[in-house]
């Protein structure tokens, strides 16, 4: 995954995220909440550019795909560590929900590197749309409160999109990267099948 002298400009967005996340833990070690929202916002925009750059320039690869979702763990795991150190209050308020949606993605996690040896990096839509979901909440907390609306839906599309990958899971055999979804899984076995 990380073999440098092959990396496309796609893959060094990625991997930007995973080179931040030690200066992010710096930024809330030394309480500098503005400056780690800040640079929060620069990983989560290069998880936005990352995608768009490897589909515009036609350089999508199972790597880059790895790459990206480990990136998307990283900044995900450090941008709710922030959240427990600058919101204490409002995650102990609410720590049973999100215990809640944090515990069938653990489990998510367990069967793929059971099955895989490796996270998977299926990329669906509603995994993109739960990415969004996630950064504008954190991110607005952050900057301004913690806003409820997009709290519960961040927790209901993030427990949809973990039971999603739980089934693309068990519906595929070998890794599989860049599947949109349930939906189009189905119709590409129907495919298949009719060859």
């Amino acid at each position: 995954m990380l073999t440098f002298k092959n990396f496309n400009i796609a893959d060094w967005f990625s991997f930007y995220r995973i080179v931040a996340a030690p200066f992010l833990l710096l930024f809330i070690w030394f309480e500098l909440r503005l400056i780690f929202s800040w640079f929060l916002l620069i990983s989560y925009t290069t998880d936005a550019i990352d995608g768009y750059l490897a589909r515009k320039l036609n350089i999508c690869s199972p790597r880059g795909s790895q790459l990206d979702s480990f990136g998307d763990q990283i900044t995900l795991i450090i941008g709710l560590v922030g959240l427990l150190y600058f919101e204490t209050g409002f995650i102990k308020t609410n720590y049973t929900i999100i215990l809640i949606a944090f515990v069938p993605y653990i489990i998510q996690m367990l069967i793929a590197y059971a099955k895989y040896g490796k996270a998977t990096a299926f990329h669906t839509y509603l995994a993109k749309l739960s990415a969004i979901i996630q950064s504008v909440f954190i991110l607005y907390a952050l900057f301004f409160t913690p806003e409820y609306i997009l709290f519960y839906l961040m927790i209901g599309i993030g427990l949809l999109e973990t039971f999603e990958e739980i089934m693309l899971i068990f519906m595929y055999k070998d890794w599989a990267s860049d599947v949109k979804g349930i939906y189009w899984a189905i119709k590409n076995k129907h495919q298949q099948k009719s060859h």
